[in-house]
């Protein structure tokens, strides 16, 4: 199975979307019917500030908690907009942000941040224009727009559509802020609309249902499940604990100079798409194998391309005193063993 395939299907009763690139998972989602979507809006009331952190709790619907990282001009009772950012890890508060955003296909509406703007990976001039023409053409609130690389070659009416229904969901969200009780506003995507949203360029959709036993996805998520990763030039272990995420790089038998090298940037390469397909984020502490301070440049220059195109936020921290290298990885997705237990 050639090129790019966006699969569409459930485990169980459980929607999930996989992104096959030449046949093999790049990346992997599943639903989580446990907790509140990232993304999902809510409105919350303000609880109680946490001194020496400079952050707020607040209630949301069904007795459940979040945590937002300030507290400055808010009030104990106090209703405000928020948004889900990422899963609650061990029972912790769901992470949130005041800063609201409405996201589609095509278009992210940003309330608070007037003006009207283009992607930049869009770069010829002639498509900016037709997409701004675009965009006047369908604003009529003072929210901001950001016409996101999707639109790049897309149908003029599909674009203004999408606009036009993310205006519309932002006044009906901005407009039912206020109230005494706690409330879910929106749900946030499930991993189907996620799919369609975040990986439709240039793919073909399958959206048949047992399509993950067909072409064999199930059978790649039971291997995703282990620690271990084959690299061609060695192999690593990916294994999430409650603290962090330890990575450990071996070359096998050889463990002459030239092989390490040639397994550590092997592991750089496929470190990305390991923690993108087991769900892991947080800390990550990666013990690359023994090589010369010489190659460390090396090896983390190719940690910083092989991340410069991963959806999801990381942080490349260093190396420390011990000759590891940290990371740290937002937490937008549960771990897979976790998101499959029980399934």
């Amino acid at each position: 199975m050639k090129g790019r395939t966006i699969v569409l299907d459930h485990i169980g009763d459980v929607e999930a979307a996989a992104l096959m690139v030449d046949g093999k998972i790049d990346d992997l989602l599943i639903d989580d019917t446990d907790a509140p979507r990232p993304g999902a809006i809510f409105r919350a009331i303000c609880d109680r500030p946490i001194k020496g952190q400079g952050g707020m709790m607040l209630r949301l619907p069904a007795g459940d908690t979040a945590f937002l990282r300030q507290s400055k001009g808010l009030r104990p009772g106090q209703a405000m907009l928020v948004q889900v950012t990422g899963y609650a890890e061990g029972g912790k508060a769901v992470p949130v942000t005041e800063r609201v955003l409405f996201k589609s296909r095509f278009a992210i509406i940003t309330p608070g941040k007037p003006g009207i703007n283009v992607s930049r990976q869009i770069e010829d001039e002639d498509e900016r224009n037709r997409l701004l023409e675009i965009a006047h053409g369908v604003m009529e609130t003072e929210h901001g727009l950001i016409l996101r690389s999707g639109c790049e070659g897309a149908d003029e009416d599909e674009i203004a559509e999408d606009i036009a229904a993310m205006q519309d969901l932002a006044e009906a969200v901005l407009g039912d802020a206020e109230g005494t009780e706690p409330e879910a506003l929106t749900e946030g995507d499930g991993p189907h609309i996620l799919a369609w949203r975040e990986w439709t360029s240039a793919a073909e959709v399958v959206t048949e249902a047992g399509s993950f036993e067909h072409l064999g996805v199930m059978d790649q998520i039971e291997d995703i499940k282990t620690a271990r990763v084959d690299i061609g030039e060695g192999y690593m272990f990916v294994e999430g604990t409650q603290a962090l995420v330890a990575v450990d790089v071996n070359t096998g038998g050889d463990t002459s100079a030239g092989a390490a090298l040639k397994a550590n940037l092997a592991a750089a390469r496929a470190l990305p798409r390991a923690l993108r397909v087991r769900g892991l984020g947080g800390q990550i502490v990666v013990d690359f194998a023994p090589m010369s301070k010489a190659h460390r440049k090396q090896v983390e220059q190719s940690l910083r391309a092989s991340f410069k195109n991963d959806p999801i936020e990381t942080s490349l921290v260093g190396w420390t005193q011990m000759g590891l290298f940290e990371l740290q990885r937002k937490r937008e997705r549960l771990p897979l063993v976790r998101t499959l237990r029980g399934l």
